[in-house]
This record gives structure tokens, C-alpha cells and sequence, in this order.
């Protein structure tokens, strides 16, 4: 009886150990690169959906409650969830709390915020080749506590690596193909400083700075106004987590300039599309504001490339 209930104690150890780790994110960019990588080793939530705007986002109850339950926390960095960052670091004392910025990349790989001194640009995420870095990161912080997983998830990061890869060629094929002269991004707030730098974009202007947390003035829509028709920019953009009054009022003031700009789209900029959607996914993200931004911009598309195929078909989305 003695030796029966030593088996089945470690069996109950052996099981403990297999069930999935509890892997908290707070955006969802984070949090699906998460989920490819653990595949069943982690149990992966977002704590902010879309349309949410992880600059000025606080903490709910529920939030907490979620937070109390995680066995792994994933944040960027409080350059970007900047009022959560108290709450995230009350809670690194007892679960551990990886800023994936701070622990993927290197001083060297970051942009600076141009209207604060010493402080970065968080949205890295819209430079595939810099966001594939955070995945071997992802996967060794769940190896911590899962390490029966770690031979696992080092095939799987590197199968979304070369998805990432496929991904980020494509779209610099897409803004190569911009015209010369328009592949200026007129958007919000500056949020794609990473993509204009990685996909060669000849300027990025926003009305708004790196966080959202201050509102635009009159000034910085005329000040933005007067560029895109010193540029003959023919499009500007709004974004899915930014109220579209701003890019309205700039779309306003540069028609009574005498120039004609149209809204090219919604970009997807601090948060991801619906869940179930493939906008949903980083993948699909990452494809729709490329697909926005080069035909509206003048460009073509290119073949969607066949590393990507099997995504495109989960989605519906194959030729």
C-alpha cells in the first residue's frame, strides 16, 4: 500500500508539472508570438484587446484578479504600459515579470523618443526583424518553469522565425514599391518610427508623441498640416486604438491649405484586431497596415510568400 501511494504521489507531481503555465501578456502583440511559441507548454491570455490603448490603460479588478492567478507576467515596457508599471511591479515580488524590451534588445537596437531625452521608443513590434527577437526570450522564461518543454519550443521558435522572416521581406518589397517621393507615413501619434526605419519609408510625422497621454493641440495639427502639402503627401492615416477626431481636424486643415489628402485606412498601432480575425494575429497585423499603407500610397503588393501559405489558409486568406 506504501509503495502504491508513492506512485501515485509522483504520478500527481509528474501531472503537476505537464499542466500548461498560466502566461499573462499585456498586449497582444506579446502575447500571440507567446502562444506560437509555447504551443501546449503555457496557457496564454492578453490582458488589454483591441482598441485598447496601452498608454493610458489602468488596471480594473479583474485585471488584478488575472494578474494574482498568472505563473509568468509579459510586459514591453513602461515606456509603452506606462500606468500599469506600478501594479506590474508590485506583483514582480511574488510571479515572475519578464519587460521583454529591457531583456530582448540591446541599447544599440532601440529608437529614442524624440521629445524626451534618455527614454525609447517602445513599439518595436512594427519591425518584424526586431519583434522575432523577443521569442527565444518568451520561450526561456516558460522553460524556467517548464524545462521538459525547452527542446520543444526551440523547434517552434525557430519555425516562426523564418515566418518572421518571410514576413519582413515582403513588406519591404511592399514600401520599395511606393513611389519615390510618397512613402511618407502623416499617422496620429508616433507610432511607426520602427517600421519607417526598417522598411525604408523617407519620413514618419505624427501629431501626437510616442505616448498618447497628451492631447494634441491646434498647433500640432497645423504644424503637421503644413507638411503634408510641403510633401504632397496624398494620404494620412487614422489608428484602431486613437479617437479619429485628430486625423480628422488635420484632414480639415490641410483641405482649407488648398491640398487634397484622403484617409488612407486604420492602421493597427499599440493593439491587434478582433480575436478571431487574422488581424487578431501579429502575422495579420502586420499584413493589413501593409496592405493599407502601400495602396494607398501608390504601391503594389507583392505575392504573398509561401512560408506565410499555411497561415494564409488557417485565415481563409490563400489565392
Amino acid at each position: 500500500m506504501a509503495g502504491m501511494a508513492a506512485a501515485v504521489t509522483l504520478s500527481a507531481v509528474a501531472g503537476a508539472q505537464a499542466a500548461p503555465l498560466n502566461v499573462l501578456a499585456t498586449v497582444g502583440m506579446v502575447a500571440d508570438v507567446a502562444a506560437d511559441v509555447a504551443g501546449d507548454c503555457a496557457r496564454v491570455s492578453a490582458l488589454l484587446g483591441a482598441g485598447s490603448d496601452p498608454h493610458s490603460y489602468r488596471a480594473t479588478p479583474s485585471d488584478v484578479a488575472k494578474l494574482s492567478d498568472a505563473e509568468l507576467v509579459l510586459y514591453v515596457d513602461p515606456a509603452l504600459e506606462a500606468r500599469l508599471a506600478e501594479v506590474l511591479a508590485g506583483f514582480s515580488s511574488r510571479t515572475p515579470t519578464l519587460g521583454l524590451l529591457r531583456a530582448s534588445f540591446d541599447a544599440a537596437d532601440l529608437l529614442e523618443d524624440p521629445d524626451e531625452a534618455g527614454a525609447v521608443d517602445p513599439h518595436l513590434w512594427m519591425d518584424v526583424s526586431r519583434w522575432a527577437q523577443i521569442a527565444p526570450v518568451i520561450a526561456d522564461a516558460i522553460a524556467e518553469q517548464r524545462p521538459d518543454c525547452a527542446e520543444m519550443m526551440a523547434a517552434r521558435v525557430a519555425q516562426l522565425d523564418a515566418q518572421l522572416d518571410a514576413l519582413h521581406g515582403w513588406v519591404a518589397e511592399a514600401i520599395a514599391s511606393i513611389p519615390e517621393g510618397q512613402r511618407i507615413l502623416v499617422t496620429a501619434h508616433d507610432a511607426f518610427h520602427y517600421f519607417a526605419d526598417a522598411y525604408g519609408m523617407e519620413a514618419s510625422e505624427a501629431i501626437e508623441g510616442i505616448s498618447t497621454e497628451s492631447e494634441a493641440s491646434i498647433g500640432d495639427i497645423r504644424a503637421v498640416a503644413a507638411f503634408v502639402v510641403e510633401r504632397n503627401v496624398p494620404a494620412v492615416f487614422v489608428e484602431t486604438t486613437i479617437n479619429p477626431r485628430t486625423i480628422e481636424a488635420l484632414v480639415a486643415e490641410v483641405r482649407s491649405l488648398g491640398h487634397d489628402v484622403e484617409i488612407g485606412g486604420a492602421l493597427f498601432s499599440d493593439a491587434m484586431g478582433d480575436d478571431g480575425t487574422p488581424e487578431g494575429t501579429y502575422i495579420g497585423m502586420i499584413r493589413a497596415n501593409t496592405q493599407i499603407v502601400t495602396e494607398a500610397l501608390g504601391g503594389m503588393l507583392p505575392d504573398w510568400p509561401d512560408a506565410l501559405q499555411d497561415w494564409a489558409v488557417t485565415w481563409g486568406l490563400a489565392p
